[in-house]
């Protein structure tokens, strides 16, 4: 069963129920409203911009879409893509890319123009949606991609070179195209983070999307009455099949453009939002904001809010400690996935065992997961090894790589390169990455275990460990840090709080700094490695690996 089928059936289930909500505080003046959408702007009362369409709505955008792409001679199989920021359009254009057959092939918004080259080149992609937001980058590239020979602008004042998608759409047929799909057939090229170079094309098919949904819903237990607030972007394979869940249930979702703590706050009451999935730095603001006293827990009613959940990158167990001393009656889950296992959760807490906080978990919805040696044999207890996992979510392949293929998937099992180990209860800790470990006078340091320690000093709000060369040890660990607003650390204090780690894990330097994060939340530990001057050692660590 293709997941297109759910939002067919949504349509005649429930085709009058609102599905999707666009608010965007940045924007309070009126934007293109088409196709029975409701435009429900009121500045002088919400002062936000807010649209929301219908089941039967977002199901006849999305069959619009495919029947532009088939009246184009877009085939199945073909590949397109979308460059577009979080907003209404952006799901109906997916799964109409999906309707029709072809292959949907979502592009990170923060890609310069090169990498924008780059990815549609590599994905083969002949055809691409894209927002205002990327005019300049696109006019720069657009006579150098004559592969792509569609270019439909999502947006007002179409460029010269572009086709007005607007324009288009509105005169298409909203039937149902008769595009047979079946489970092995290809339906998305995801792009990974790119943290080695030029990011790889990661292939998946129907089926991949199909579990990723049902292993969604399965986790979370999301029912028809639930809301999701979903702010990570689209273009990630957290934030869509987080959303799955809410599709497989027919259930309301509202996309947010903002990641401040009060609108989050102020949304999740005014939306009755009751499943709000964070990043790690959104949670560690929204925990600022109230302990300083600037937002005030008492502004807002969140009492239908029933699950906060995180994933995308490492969760510090006193980031949820705090958490629950403001909101004690919330589910936590924290879910750990890769785009080649298409994100939800192949591993995952579980709501049922927040005493086990700091784990990533056990094996997700139909999956399997094991901790091995570089022989291949297991782990025992509290020994680590390389996660590995297994499941029907895992990727097809890296799309035209087969030689990075053949290194990450091996016997069916995918090799995650993150480094983990169990508890004596078999619960899996992630330990760090395996080309972040530093090793210091024949000693392996993980620098995720001395992040989550520093982490407990009241002043630091983020830490990003790195390796920095050593003529004598190697590398030492340098502890990056970035220190909360209104809060006074110095080296002293910091080394001062350190002693208690074993002498060996010790950072020798502190540099007291604003740690990058990328947009799905991860700590962007090569951008700190070229700043620090340490990008050469890890390049010269990969390579004897």
């Amino acid at each position: 069963m293709p997941i297109t089928d759910f939002l067919k059936e949504n349509a005649t289930k429930y085709y009058n129920e609102t599905a999707l909500v666009e608010i965007n505080p940045e924007i309070t003046e009126y934007r293109r409203a088409t196709w029975k959408e409701l435009n429900l702007i009121e500045p002088a009362v919400t002062e936000v911009y807010r649209r929301e369409i219908t089941w039967e709505i977002f199901n006849e955008k999305a069959n619009r879409v495919a029947s532009l792409l088939i009246s184009r001679g877009i085939k199945k199989g073909d590949h397109v893509a979308i460059l577009m920021t979080n907003c209404l359009e952006w799901l109906p254009i997916y799964f109409g890319i999906l309707k029709a057959g072809a292959v949907a092939v979502p592009l990170n918004f923060r890609y310069a123009a090169d990498e924008i080259k780059y990815c549609l080149e590599k994905s083969d992609s002949i055809t691409l949606f894209f927002g205002f937001e990327f005019i300049g980058r696109l006019e720069s590239i657009v006579e150098s991609i004559p592969r792509v020979r569609y270019l439909f602008y999502v947006g007002d004042s179409c460029p010269s070179w572009s086709e007005n998608y607007y324009h288009l759409v509105a005169n298409m047929s909203a039937r149902e195209p008769e595009i047979p799909l079946k489970d092995t057939d290809k339906a998305a090229i995801y792009f990974s983070s790119g943290t080695t170079g030029f990011p790889k094309a990661i292939l998946h098919n129907h089926e991949s999307l199909m579990h990723a949904a049902l292993t969604e819903q399965n986790h979370h237990g999301q029912t028809h009455d639930d809301c999701f607030l979903l702010i990570p972007p689209l273009y990630h394979t957290g934030a869509k099949m987080h959303w799955f869940g809410s599709l497989v249930t027919g259930s309301r979702a509202v996309i947010l453009k903002g990641i401040k703590p009060e609108i989050i706050l102020r949304v999740a009451s005014d939306e009755v939002c009751t499943i709000v999935w964070l990043l790690v730095p959104w949670a560690q603001d929204i925990l600022d904001a109230l302990d300083s006293g600037r937002v005030k827990m008492s502004d807002y009613d969140l009492s239908k809010w029933r699950l906060m959940h995180i994933g995308a990158q490492p969760v510090p167990q006193v980031l949820i400690t705090r958490w629950k001393t403001y909101f004690p009656q919330h589910q936590y889950d924290t879910n750990y996935g890769l785009s080649e296992s298409t994100g939800p959760g192949c591993v995952h807490l579980g709501v049922e065992n927040i005493a086990h906080v700091g784990a990533i978990g056990k094996p997700g919805y139909g999956w399997q997961a094991k901790i091995i040696k570089e022989d291949g044999t297991e782990v025992g207890k509290d020994e680590v090894g390389e996660l590995i996992v297994k499941g029907p979510g895992l990727m097809t392949c890296y799309y035209n790589d087969p030689k990075a293929t053949q290194e990450t998937l091996r016997g069916g099992w995918l090799y995650t390169g993150d480094m983990a180990k169990y508890d004596s209860d078999g619960f899996i800790y992630l330990v760090d990455r395996k080309k972040d470990v530093i090793i210091t006078g024949g000693e392996n340091l993980y620098p995720v275990q001395i992040e989550d320690f520093i982490r407990r000093h009241n002043a630091v709000k983020d830490v990003a460990v790195i390796g920095l060369p050593d003529a004598r040890l190697g590398e030492i660990a340098a502890a990056i840090i970035e220190i909360k607003d209104g809060a006074h650390a110095t080296e002293e204090d910091i080394n001062k709080f350190c002693l208690e780690l074993p002498r060996y894990k010790r950072p020798v330097k502190i540099i007291f700094a604003e740690i990058p994060r990328n947009p799905t939340g991860k700590i962007e530990k090569p951008k700190l490695r070229k700043i620090y001057g340490a990008e050469k050692l890890v390049e010269e660590q990969v390579s004897r690996s």
